[in-house]
């Protein structure tokens, strides 16, 4: 009998995953959240882009490429 456990699913993305999950830089996430473009929550001095946010901001990025 196995004792494995399925993983639960991330809600809320530190700055440094948010970028990995969206193939981008962390400095461009910071930017992102300075500017108002990504939201996020702070508490104390972590800040947290909740998993909604990050599919919101990829859904409204358009092909530049014309």
């Amino acid at each position: 009998m196995s004792t494995a456990t399925a993983p639960i699913p991330r809600i809320l993305y530190r700055p440094e995953e948010a970028a990995e999950a969206l193939s981008l830089g962390r400095s461009t996430i910071y930017e992102l959240m300075a500017e108002g473009t990504l939201r996020f929550v702070k508490r104390g001095r972590s800040r947290r882009i909740h998993h909604n946010e990050l599919e919101r901001f990829a859904a409204s990025l358009t092909d530049q490429s014309h």
